[in-house]
């Protein structure tokens, strides 16, 4: 049984401390973990909330699902698993097994042919 809840459409303002005593109205809260940016620190509007029962998950729903918090209605239902991707380093790389043309610098002879000094443009 699944006793993690997602908590979507929070105000970026929301504390973890805020949702706890949120959610204890509805049963025992094991953990509360407010998802942030995470290069400005800054919440990115939704959270994870973990139940000490199944029990306490569906009254959770029940009491939460659409409730306004700080001016909006709360999407409150069970986590779903997280999906398994691959890791940052595992991606294919484009350019670092390419063979090499000339110096790589680019250039070269555009724009000319074998014409001497007088004939170019």
């Amino acid at each position: 049984m699944e006793t993690k809840i997602y908590v979507g459409n929070l105000s970026y303002d929301t504390s973890a401390d805020e949702l706890k005593a949120l959610f204890s109205e509805a049963g025992t809260v094991v953990s509360v973990d407010v998802i942030k940016d995470r290069f400005s620190g800054r919440s990115k509007g939704f959270a994870f909330v973990e139940m000490s029962s199944q029990a306490d998950v569906e009254k959770a729903i029940a009491l939460l699902n659409g409730k306004e918090v700080e001016g909006r209605p709360l999407t409150v239902n069970v986590a779903k698993p997280r999906e398994e991707r691959p890791a940052y380093g595992n991606k294919p790389s484009y350019g670092g097994n390419r063979p090499s043309y000339g110096n790589n610098r680019g250039g070269g002879n555009r724009g000319s042919s074998n014409r001497g000094p007088k004939e170019r443009r």
